[in-house]
């Protein structure tokens, strides 16, 4: 059992070859529509998705709560999706999200200039300044995205596996390229070792998704992680009182758990809202 991300330049093949690869391997391929349909499900408004969603956001729209909130509810969805197993996900930050597990391969599509522009004519009936004018915005757009929200440089192919040039090989190639990295690297005992940190990982943010969404507890940057049966929560807030109550839900919702705050306690801290 395996997750592969897939990252991807805009028309460097992403989808076509994470359609093909699911086939091969008989995986479920989590598409970029499932990941949004599934956000906006756990309650992030649709209308608010166009300034997030795989996109830089701008001054004020990265500042704002609305940012903090996809993006629990983004890493809620990429970590409900990686712990079905066997699954294909693309984009959306997923090999930053993932990166300390080791049951998972993380590829990079990308493809030269030309190619791309070629591909873009083909498909919308382009100009070259249309095609042009696309991949600049998307280039823009991904990077931006990922320092934002994951301070990740998304072309460093140091995240990476592989990184794969679909200008230079065929679709076939790269599906079986990948298909065979799968099988080499991925033994039982990582199989094993990443299903139970998914695990962990997906419980630690059904929690910090409580207290955001359910509770209304007022810790900035919340985020959380189990080790074993340990749990911790970080944060920022400015009240000893909010950490000893966020920590009361928290036991009640893991009994048995070992429960400690990493939290800082900032005098007067305020947010942009």
């Amino acid at each position: 059992m395996a997750v592969i991300s897939i990252s991807r330049q805009v028309a460097a093949l992403g989808d076509e070859t994470a359609a093909a690869l699911s086939e091969k391997l008989g995986y479920k391929f989590i598409r970029r529509t499932d990941i949004e349909k599934r956000i906006i499900e756990l309650g992030f408004p649709e209308s608010k998705m166009p300034k997030y969603d795989e996109r830089k956001p701008g001054f004020f729209a990265s500042l704002a709560k609305d940012r903090d909130e996809y993006l629990d509810y983004l890493q809620y969805a990429l970590l409900e999706a990686a712990s079905l197993n066997n699954v294909i996900i693309i984009g959306r930050g997923t090999f930053s999200v993932l990166k300390d597990v080791p049951n998972t391969i993380f590829v990079r599509l990308v493809a030269d200039e030309k190619t791309r522009m070629e591909r873009l004519k083909k498909e919308f009936s382009w100009d070259d300044r249309q095609a042009k004018q696309r991949i600049n915005e998307s280039d823009t757009n991904r990077d931006g995205f990922h320092k934002n929200f994951f301070n990740e440089d998304v072309s460093d192919s140091a995240n990476y596996h592989l990184v794969l040039n679909t200008g230079m090989l065929s679709l076939e190639d790269t599906v079986n390229v990948i298909a065979a990295i799968k099988d080499k690297i991925i033994t039982p005992e990582k199989e094993q070792t990443g299903e139970r940190l998914i695990a962990d990982m997906f419980t630690a943010q059904k929690i910090v998704n409580k207290l955001v969404f359910e509770h209304k507890v007022a810790i900035e940057f919340m985020h959380a992680s189990i080790e074993g049966k340990s749990f911790t929560l970080y944060g920022v807030c400015d009240s000893i009182a909010i950490v000893e109550g966020a920590l009361k839900i928290v036991r009640e919702s893991l009994p048995g758990y070992e429960v400690s705050s990493a939290v800082s306690i900032v005098n007067d801290f305020k947010t942009f809202q």
